[in-house]
């Protein structure tokens, strides 16, 4: 009778028992960086213990994907007295539907080489052992996996190869599982890297739940195992069981290792119940003691509900089941037909050539003979098998093909892996070998970080930074690139840096240029504005001459933004800190003259006041030389002495910069004009209570808060910002701080120009008009 695989190992999926890892073999000619030996841990190795290696079922590729399928369902104890190195004991009980699945596995591959259009140019393998339906012999299988011996083409050293014939790496394992239904491997941050191509379990207890209800059938009892493909599924159903108003009869568990007692105390119990329908979640090879102890009582009447674990078992076909299991109900797989599957299943045959030890198997158990490649007479009763017997004319699970499920999850699982590096491999960028995949692609880029308090094996896998490499297997540190280099984008090789600076076409440069042209515009319609009215008292006010002076400084702070972007050079370098600095301060020059003027103006109203009289526009035309002076010899002492430079910072991949020699200069550029802001802002503050019919001061207030504002949160943003974000930042400042000033102060006074032509008169402005 034809065993099924159990699913017993969803309860250890750490052990990865249903798994297809995948294995990145790097040849000379291949993967990976000529000229390296091989790579090597620092960390404590792992050694093998055994004389001999698992069977496996390989073909050779520049990627080996590796597969693990219960070929076997009897598995031996192992025996360790620890005083001689164990000896692997083949195991027993060979399952003709996993052989196919295996075979749908080297199928898929072979479909995949075949295929120009994915993958071109590059070959998979495969390397496909025997988990023998036991945990034992699935971890020995898997550590087979990620440590290949030298029989295959190259030695094992840790996890990483190196070998005669080329190096040799292996990535993370990668877990896609065809069978592994249980909804506890849902949790992705206990199972990072499992991924499967069949459903989970919550999706099939809610069928069964609302199957179980609509029959009316509210009395249940439930069977299960000791795993946790069986204790996740039941403990979901009876949830929401209870929940669609449902009640337990019973649960009955069978041992993993159930005794002649055990199994009729629990025919007795279901025989017993008053609950004749019963709920499993268990395997077909699990159920068949207690399947047959039934039997043997003629037990009938019980309706079984199956999980897809065992609904399609054979033993619902056997004639001797008949009685106990009609009509049993279930959800399966769908059934598929795969095209070219039954012929390629059909065209194996034996080989005495190594990794055609699982075949040979298959075909002396199907055939029942024994296979004889030196000519030498078995002793044996079983007859010689010739090799070119007919798997048309046999009749096994191997070969019905017509609707198959567990295999379309195989050949579904092969195919995703095969996209996967179709896609990781640029293989459908026309950049890399004309068409063909990048060949030299390496996937470590996952260094070690050491868990404190943990073994020298656990250990997280943590990317570099930008800028740093790592192309070694178990590196623990990062490598920095060279000067002038960059990281790649898998953080596997440095390459030339692109060059980066604040370009005119960025969407960064043509936003800040878009505002610094409509500062530019907005300031000369306000000029124009102004020039045509000059003779009206508001623009006479407060010295016309003044405000003239004023926007054209302001048009000044608009263009100086301009020499920020593009690439600098020798002279940008020079001008744009000299030219920010100098039509600030004469922005800022002009407003405290403005700002002296409202406040003595309204002195000079008091009888016997000459205040105003003796600071005429002589006087304010002074002030504002001597404000502005100071900022000029500082911005020209500077860029006589220390002058900035262009700058290829690496720091932030190339990134082109003006380089300030003498940090302090533009601290003490920007120290000033915050001097002068401030003053401007302690006189308006003074002022703001004026008679209203027309306060400048309040206007200027108003502006120089906006200009704290933006200097202030300009100085963490500048020192925080990377690479060319920092040159954004300070025209950002410059162009906020110039309309604030610009809105702020001229707008109001464009506002009754235009609009409230009969507010512009002389009656309120007096002491203002000159």
């Amino acid at each position: 009778m034809v065993k099924q695989w159990p699913p017993f190992f969803q309860d250890l999926i750490d052990l990865v028992a249903i798994i297809i890892p995948l294995l990145i073999q790097m040849r000379r000619n291949g993967f990976g960086v000529e000229g390296v030996r091989g790579f090597g841990f620092s960390l404590p190795q792992c050694v093998k213990i055994a004389d001999s290696e698992p069977l496996a079922l390989q073909s050779g590729g520049d990627v080996v994907i590796g597969g693990l399928f219960p070929l076997h369902y009897v598995a031996p104890m192992p025996q360790h007295s620890y005083q001689s190195k164990p000896q692997l004991t083949p195991c027993s009980s060979f399952d003709h539907r996993a052989f196919r699945w295996m075979m749908t596995m080297a199928f898929a591959v072979d479909e995949i080489n075949r295929n120009s259009s994915l993958l071109p140019g590059l070959k998979l393998g495969y390397r496909i052992m025997d988990s023998c339906d036991h945990i034992h012999t699935s971890l020995q299988a898997l550590f087979s996996l990620v440590s290949p011996s030298k029989h295959v083409g190259y030695r094992m050293k840790g996890v990483t190869m190196g070998g005669e014939t080329g190096k040799t790496n292996i990535l993370r394992t990668t877990e896609v599982s065809y069978f592994a239904t249980c909804s506890c491997l849902t949790d992705k941050h206990m199972y990072p890297s499992f991924l499967r191509t069949v459903p989970s379990d919550l999706f099939q207890v809610r069928g069964l739940v609302q199957m179980v209800t609509f029959l009316g059938w509210l009395w249940v009892g439930t069977l299960g195992t000791t795993d946790d493909y069986s204790h996740y599924g039941i403990q979901e159903f009876s949830n929401q069981f209870r929940q669609q108003g449902g009640c337990l009869a019973f649960h009955l568990t069978i041992p993993k290792s159930p005794r002649a007692t055990d199994i009729q105390e629990m025919a007795e119990r279901l025989q017993s119940s008053t609950a004749k329908v019963v709920v499993v979640f268990a395997s077909e090879v699990q159920l068949l003691d207690l399947f047959l102890e039934l039997a043997k009582r003629n037990a009938t009447g019980i309706q079984w509900v199956a999980s897809e674990s065992w609904v399609a078992a054979s033993l619902l076909t056997s004639p001797h089941f008949h009685p106990l299991l009609e009509g049993t109900l279930g959800f399966s797989f769908p059934g598929v037909r795969i095209s070219g599957l039954k012929e390629f299943l059909l065209n194996v045959r034996p080989s005495p050539r190594p990794g055609m030890e699982f075949v040979n198997m298959f075909w002396e158990k199907l055939f029942g003979c024994k296979l004889d490649f030196r000519g030498i007479r078995s002793k044996n009763s079983n007859p010689v098998c010739t090799g070119s017997e007919d798997l048309r004319y046999t009749d096994s699970s191997y070969t019905d093909v017509s609707q198959v499920r567990i295999s379309y999850n195989v050949y579904k699982a092969v195919y995703a892996i095969a996209h996967t590096l179709h896609t990781l491999l640029n293989c459908d960028s026309a950049e890399y070998n004309n068409g063909m995949c990048e060949r030299h692609k390496t996937f470590t880029s996952s260094r070690q970080a050491r868990r404190p308090g943990e073994p020298h094996c656990c250990f997280d896998c943590l990317p570099c930074a930008d800028g740093e490499i790592s192309n070694q297997t178990g590196s623990t540190e990062c490598t920095k690139c060279p000067e002038y280099h960059w990281s790649d984008k898998d953080k596997v090789k440095c390459v030339a840096g692109v060059e980066e600076f604040l370009s005119f076409y960025d969407s960064m440069g043509i936003i800040l240029v878009t505002l610094t042209l409509l500062g530019i515009i907005l300031t000369t319609i306000i000029t124009t504005v102004f020039h045509h009215f000059r003779s009206t008292p508001i623009v006479k006010a407060n010295n016309s001459e003044i405000s003239f002076l004023l926007l054209l400084s302001l048009k000044l702070c608009f263009l100086c933004s301009l020499v920020f972007i593009g690439q600098p050079s020798v002279w940008t370098c020079r001008v744009r800190q000299a030219a920010f600095g100098i039509s600030f301060v004469l922005c800022l020059s002009c407003l405290l003259v403005k700002t002296i003027v409202v406040l003595l103006a309204f002195r000079a109203n008091a009888p016997g006041s000459r205040a105003l009289k003796l600071f005429g526009p002589s006087q304010q035309r002074t002030l504002i030389l001597c404000t502005t002076a100071p900022q000029v010899c500082l911005c020209s002492g500077w860029l006589l002495s220390a002058p900035p430079f262009p700058f290829r910072n690496p720091t932030y991949q190339i990134v082109v910069e003006c380089k300030e020699p003498w940090p302090p200069g533009f601290y003490l550029v920007l120290g000033y004009i915050g001097l002068l802001a401030f003053f401007c802002l302690l006189l308006a503050f003074l002022g703001r209570k004026l008679p209203d019919t027309f306060n400048e001061a309040k206007l200027i207030t108003f502006s120089m808060l906006i200009f704290w504002a933006v200097w202030i949160s300009f100085i963490p943003a500048h020192v925080s910002s990377p690479g060319k974000f920092t040159v954004a930042v300070e025209v950002f400042a410059i162009l906020a701080s110039s309309f604030g000033l610009l809105l702020c102060i001229f707008v109001p006074k464009c506002y009754i120009i235009l609009l409230r032509p009969e507010q512009n008169i002389k009656k309120g402005m007096t002491g203002f008009v000159r």
